[in-house]
């Protein structure tokens, strides 16, 4: 049904983003802000949005396996972080590194351009962050901090889970699936160094903080390189995994020659459990794809199921009573947020809301260069996820650059990294990163929450420089 570009439905299209960024910079519950989302898209699909009849039963039986997978993912994530952290595995795992990669900023850097992405690479949905956050608390920065850094991992997300989200761009918007996730990598430059700076400053004593973003904005030029010569070498989706997994041998390697503490027990065996979790994934990836198995056959290479696997294999002779009562505790907090942030972008992107959304700031014509990152960001944002935001957004995005006329490579590049790194801020990430740091940074919600807002919005801004630089030229 063709609507008509007018006052109101220009508003609705808008409202229920807006209504939920207001509802949290105001300090409201994420969950409060999501159910807002979720009822203000509700009122805009009944006047002027609806959803054909005919449509509604493919939507749900396409995404509803989904919604179900990625909160498997999460609640298998928090309580293997539980049964590590009850068993003293990530202490040990902290120690380990700390000793490796020296104090303060060498190993906050590791675990965020490298610990964190090399297991988002491989996993995706968020796994890196539960894997991440559980070290860094051992680090002795402050609970919220922990937050804000934790989430900074989650910076090389267009390769998370091998590459889904940059795909689904490059199919909607018919380009090569490899020219994508080079121009992605080559961009990445700018989140991959704002992630380094801000890391960097968050972790070091004022006195040391020049030094110190320094070497920030060094570890994140260096993954960029990385990255982005794995990506021309060998493809795609194996590009964030190898090069985390390069930066994750530089930083050891900066602390060579220092004192090196052993591997206590707990945690070889939180090594061994992390081993069992991204080679489960990855070998029945393998054998699925080698075997020509049908769709259906991916879920026995889904996080939703290792994650359990890898628990059960680490907690084997010991009693998870109080790992599981706690994983439960945090999993109802997190997963009606992270569901409902899911059906709202089902929704927006199911009734056409999205699309006339994009379409509607694409009136502006070339002005359209600096808004298109922020759009593709909403999208992540919305639905804390890149294939999800792609899902929205990427055809409607490739539309409007051919009709602008400008490189629909690097348009959609841009599109796909700023899509990719305001998840991040999304509530439900910021959600279960709270309920995994330290007790008590329950209360810096909204500190954590704007942080990291300020961050991803500043990297957002400057890919809609580049955007409007390179369209102008």
């Amino acid at each position: 049904m063709q609507k008509e570009c007018s006052a109101v439905p220009v508003f609705l299209s808008t409202l229920p983003v807006l209504a939920t960024i207001v509802a949290l910079s105001l300090g409201a519950r994420s969950l409060y802000a999501a159910l807002l989302g979720v009822g203000c898209a509700a009122i805009a699909i009944m006047l002027a949005f609806p959803i054909p009849s005919d449509s509604m039963i493919p939507v749900v039986l396409r995404w509803t396996p989904i919604l179900i997978e990625v909160l498997m993912i999460v609640g298998g994530g928090l309580l293997l972080a539980e049964v590590l952290r009850e068993a003293g595995a990530q202490a040990a795992l902290a120690k380990w590194i700390s000793g490796r990669a020296g104090q303060g900023v060498a190993a906050v850097l590791l675990v965020v351009h490298g610990i964190t992405p090399f297991a988002e690479s491989l996993t995706g949905f968020g796994i890196g962050v539960t894997i991440g956050i559980p070290l860094l608390a051992h680090f002795g920065l402050p609970a919220r901090k922990v937050v804000v850094i934790g989430l900074l991992g989650l910076c090389a997300v267009p390769w998370g889970s091998m590459g889904p989200g940059t795909l689904i761009a490059a199919t909607m918007s018919d380009l090569p699936f490899h020219d994508l996730g080079v121009a992605s990598a080559v961009l990445s430059f700018v989140p991959f160094t704002a992630t380094g700076i801000a890391a960097a400053w968050l972790a070091s004593p004022p006195e040391s903080r020049a030094s110190a973003t320094l070497y920030g904005a060094l570890s994140g030029t260096v993954l960029t390189v990385v990255v982005t010569a794995v990506n021309m070498a060998f493809g795609t989706p194996p590009a964030g995994a190898l090069g985390a997994l390069a930066m994750i041998a530089m930083h050891l390697l900066s602390g060579w020659g220092k004192s090196k503490p052993p591997l206590e027990s707990a945690g070889r065996r939180g090594l061994g459990s992390y081993a069992v979790l991204l080679g489960g994934v990855l070998a029945a990836s393998a054998i699925i794809r080698l075997a020509s198995l049908p769709e259906g056959w991916r879920y026995l290479a889904s996080p939703a199921l290792w994650l359990f696997i890898a628990t059960l294999w680490f907690a084997r002779g010991q009693s998870p009573v109080q790992p599981l009562r706690r994983a439960w505790a945090s999993w109802l907090q997190v997963a009606p947020v992270t569901g409902l942030f899911i059906v709202l972008g089902i929704l927006m992107a199911a009734s056409g809301m999205a699309a006339y959304l994009a379409r509607t700031l694409a009136g502006t014509g070339t002005a359209y260069l600096a808004a298109a990152p922020f759009v593709g960001a909403v999208g992540g944002f919305v639905t804390g996820s890149n294939s999800g935001a792609n899902a929205m957004f990427a055809a409607t995005q490739a539309e409007i650059a051919r009709s602008l006329g400008v490189d629909v490579l690097w348009f959609m590049a841009v599109h796909n990294v700023a899509a990719a790194f305001l998840l991040m801020a999304s509530p439900g990430k910021i959600e279960m990163a709270i309920e995994l740091s330290p007790a008590g940074v329950a209360n810096d919600r909204r500190w954590c929450q704007m942080i990291i807002l300020l961050v991803a919005l500043t990297v957002v801004a400057i890919l809609a420089a580049i955007n409007v630089i390179m369209g102008g030229r």
